[in-house]
């Protein structure tokens, strides 16, 4: 597989390990197997690499309305936004707030949207979230995937639910041993519907901060049958604490009206970097 792709694929797990642990996620839907987990097929490892391939090279065409809440641990709703996404536009345009709690944005946030699609791969993800200051100094969790070491988690007559590893060497943030990667994968039409994140047990990050729980899930559907499935929500919940002090929460985000549209980048012809996964 060409790098560029596996990059892409690393994208989105990598996407998804920024929502589980910034309040984004919720639990991997796989079928029970007898037997338990079992190593993959050659057959079934290439399925992985077409399916992530194929909805990695498209993931950044589709155009969407958003609809994103955050809740606290309580249940109460910290942070509701409404928008609009369109890739084909030119930088400016393509992130349209429509409302934020409520209300109609101000001129400032209009403007803060208008700088994120300007800044692009730079400084944000395709989710909108920050990038994270350390970012640049450290292995994000979709540079530590290794796919060609998946097995089958479980699988049914209709799915298949591979288990992807985590790298062990140079990986101080993620620890294997405490996260588990699913991609569930449905055999008719080799169609990938979730990829999720669920974290074993608690563990402790720079003394400071101890991660306690968190599950997330990015879903996909089949929106045109000519390209590949697109992502149209994420479900979770995690919770930390920092210095003894409680933190967490969960957020439901939901992509409608999706439309699979050209890239504004290539109508010029003009290659751009491939993005790399934001982290929290």
């Amino acid at each position: 597989m060409r790098t560029s792709a596996v990059s892409r694929i690393r994208f989105l797990v990598g996407s998804l390990a920024l929502s589980v642990l910034a309040l984004a996620g919720g639990p991997a839907r796989a079928e029970s197997a007898a037997g338990g987990a079992r190593t993959a097929t050659r057959e079934e490892l290439a399925l992985l690499h077409d399916v992530l391939h194929q909805t990695a090279e498209h993931y950044r065409r589709w155009a969407f309305s958003e609809h994103r809440i955050v809740r606290d641990t309580k249940g109460q709703i910290k942070t509701e936004t409404r928008l609009t996404h369109d890739p084909s536009k030119p930088y400016a345009e393509q992130w349209v707030p429509i409302s934020i709690n409520g209300r109609e944005p101000t001129e400032r946030e209009k403007a803060q949207y208008r700088r994120r699609g300007e800044k692009g791969a730079d400084s944000e993800s395709q989710f909108g979230y920050v990038r994270h200051p350390d970012a640049r100094n450290r292995r994000t969790l979709g540079e530590l995937i290794e796919l060609d070491r998946a097995s089958i988690a479980s699988e049914s007559p209709t799915h298949l639910v591979f288990e992807v590893p985590l790298l062990k060497q140079g990986n101080e943030r993620f620890p294997p041993e405490k996260f588990q990667v699913l991609a569930r994968i449905r055999k008719e039409g080799a169609r990938l519907e979730s990829i999720a994140v669920k974290l074993r047990e608690s563990f402790r990050s720079r003394l400071v901060f101890k991660v306690k729980s968190g599950e997330g899930t990015l879903n996909f559907a089949t929106i045109d049958p000519k390209y590949p499935p697109a992502l149209v929500g994420i479900e979770g919940d995690a919770a930390a604490s920092v210095l003894f002090v409680p933190i967490g929460g969960s957020m439901e985000l939901k992509r409608t009206d999706l439309r699979h549209v050209k890239l504004f980048d290539e109508r010029f012809d003009v290659q751009i970097g491939t993005l790399k996964a934001i982290d929290f």
